[in-house]
């Protein structure tokens, strides 16, 4: 494997990668010329994703391995399925992608992850962790004639439930598939030695595979001898491999192998590809692989921005995660009963001090979103006050967990709802447009929409010492920098704010980030206009005194329309019998693709231009 430096600025020259648009152009390849590609797709991954941003340490740990699989199976027939698919960048490239590459994450561009209306070498839309296995039993049980199934997984996201679930069923229902765990973590790599490649190697050979296959047959119609001959086996490769529980899952475990040894692996998932039955490799990679910096530091180089903005130095606007950052630390050294849970997003949420601080109150239960709410609802029963820091986007998997385990038993959690509304250049998958509508409508809890930073500190103060489940939801990035303390003070449950007085007959609500579009709108209308903090419970008071005379009222929110707030102002406007017309403004019934946030707003139709056309209402 070449090793680089740095980040190239300018396009690399390449002897293969130039002449390859499909995986058939390289399958005449020996195995030096593989090499020799993967160290050219290695460098112009550096070089693209440095052009454009994105998504970088997972691509560089995968590059030999995707050659590898393009090179032994016969894709687009066969099926190839990349778990969440931040690592898929190589795959791209080496499937037609090559020079729009530097276009991913952008509006117009190639999506962030696979993609099945972007090209048929995409077998299954992926965004959300761990659904690779499912996806691929799937699509192994519908394969017709030789169609063969593979799906990579990185040793994250199996930790999922979903993972272990689908592996259990696969076992049950024994199709000809593939599971390939990409582990990075490093770990276990002292089990990669003589003898553990050794064994991988045996355990992989179609020779074994007969012996296997042909000794138990022989000596099934001998009870005794069969069930002794398992044990051996089993307690042999548990010795020397990591695998018994895949093997007691119903697959046939191979590994752990270098995932960066073409030749090791051309032997190897050659072999593999050829076995009946549900089968399991394991690799080992680095992530950031051929790249000093992304080795160094696999959290930074995870996912980067333009090489320029990388040399830049950082803006002076804080996040809202790191106002949650920031008062999660205060909080807990006012309050010792505070714990802080994150489903594997530390850095991300905001959680990074907090974790040095507080190592004994901080928890990161992996890719669990599930987990991770029960986890809270148990702590919250033994008097604990826990903080689950999670994005918008990811609650959805655990909305079972906060109905059922938080909600019904009016435990007292705080959820931080990280990249609530539209996040940007991950797109849809990771837009949190639904969080209202599926949480307002479960009984005892409360939601909160700051419109800013210094909002977002005091509803979670608010949240955080109401006895019962409060969300408090704010978006990606950085807000409109506005002045905030260090004090950790509260708000009035439930109460609006009144941001501009104006016209009576139509009234403005705003709910959540968008404040400052409203700002404009209201001001260019002369409209009175009301900043409504909560979701629920809505300030009925506040809109009674400005409903109740009034022709028409508007709502701003990022977040859905349909079940959204402005949909729960229309359901207390029918209850009080307040005859007035709306206009809701929101995200449409449709997923927004991926784009810059103010680029998704615009598409949505949200920004103040958009919704001053729309209301055609100029004086």
């Amino acid at each position: 494997m070449k090793i680089f430096n740095k980040i190239p600025n300018e396009k690399p020259e390449s002897k293969l990668l130039c002449n390859i648009n499909t995986p058939s152009d390289f399958r005449s390849f020996s195995s030096q010329e593989l090499e020799l590609l993967a160290d050219e797709l290695r460098e112009y991954l550096l070089y693209s994703v440095g052009q454009s941003g994105g998504h970088l340490g997972g691509g560089l740990g995968v590059v030999e391995l995707t050659v590898v699989l393009h090179y032994i199976f016969n894709t687009p027939s066969d099926n190839l399925i990349w778990d969440v698919g931040h690592q898929a960048y190589p795959h791209k490239i080496l499937t037609g992608r090559k020079k729009e590459i530097q276009t991913i994450r952008h509006k117009g561009g190639l999506a962030p992850f696979p993609n099945i209306t972007e090209s048929e070498y995409d077998s299954f839309g992926v965004g959300h962790s761990s659904t690779s296995i499912s996806a691929a039993l799937g699509m192994a049980m519908a394969a017709k004639n030789n169609e063969r199934t593979v799906a990579v997984i990185g040793d994250g996201a199996m930790t999922a439930g979903m993972a272990f679930e689908a592996l259990s069923h696969a076992g049950h229902l024994k199709p000809n598939m593939l599971v390939i765990l990409n582990d990075n973590d490093m770990s276990i790599s002292e089990n990669i030695g003589g003898l553990s490649n050794y064994f991988s190697r045996i355990w992989a050979s179609k020779v074994y595979k007969g012996i296997k296959k042909g000794g138990a047959s022989f000596l099934k119609p001998l009870p005794q001898a069969y069930h002794l001959a398992r044990k051996v086996e089993t307690q042999m490769k548990a010795m020397v491999a990591p695998g018994s529980i895949f093997e007691e899952l119903g697959f046939n475990y191979i590994g752990p192998i270098d995932g960066h040894n073409i030749n090791e692996m051309l032997e190897v998932i050659g072999n593999l590809k050829d076995f009946e039955g549900p089968q399991f490799l394991h690799i080992i990679t680095k992530k950031g692989a051929g790249l000093d910096a992304a080795e160094a530091d696999r959290i930074e180089f995870h996912a980067i921005g333009k090489i320029n903005s990388i040399k830049s130095s950082s803006s002076d606007s804080i996040k809202y995660q790191d106002v949650f950052g920031e008062w999660v630390v205060n909080q807990a050294e006012n309050d010792e009963k505070l714990v802080a849970i994150t489903p594997a997003m530390r850095e991300g949420s905001g959680l990074v001090e907090f974790s040095k601080k507080f190592p004994e109150r901080y928890f990161d239960v992996a890719i669990a979103e599930q987990h991770s709410v029960t986890f809270a609802a148990g702590l919250a029963r033994k008097n604990k006050k826990p903080v689950v820091a999670i994005y918008s986007t990811f609650i959805q998997r655990a909305y079972d967990q906060v109905i059922h385990d938080v909600a019904v038993q009016n435990l007292d959690v705080t959820f931080a709802l990280d990249r609530s509304g539209l996040v940007g250049e991950d797109g849809p998958t990771h837009s949190g447009n639904f969080d209202i509508a599926f949480l307002r409508c479960i009984p005892n809890i409360i939601i909160m929409a700051p419109s800013d930073e210094a909002e977002t500190q005091k509803m979670l103060s608010t949240g955080y010492n109401f006895n019962g489940p409060a969300v408090i939801r704010y978006p990606r990035g950085s807000g409109p920098n506005a002045k905030r303390d260090n004090l950790l003070t509260t708000i009035e449950i439930g109460k609006a704010k009144l941001i501009k007085e104006g016209r009576s007959d139509i009234i403005f609500l705003n709910f959540g980030a968008l404040l400052s579009e409203a700002i404009i709108v209201a001001e260019k209308l002369g409209l009175t206009l009301i900043d409504m903090r909560f979701v629920k419970p809505l300030d009925e008071g506040m809109l009674l005194k400005h409903l109740a005379n009034a022709d028409m009222f508007i709502s701003l929110e990022d977040g859905s329309i349909m079940g959204g707030a402005g949909s729960a102002v229309q359901e207390f406007c029918s209850h009080k019998n307040i005859e007035i017309k709306s206009k809701l403004f929101g995200i449409p019934d449709t997923f927004i693709e991926h784009a810059s946030r103010e680029e998704m707003i615009e598409d949505a139709g949200i920004n103040a231009s958009q919704i001053l056309d729309s209301l055609n209402l100029y004086s």
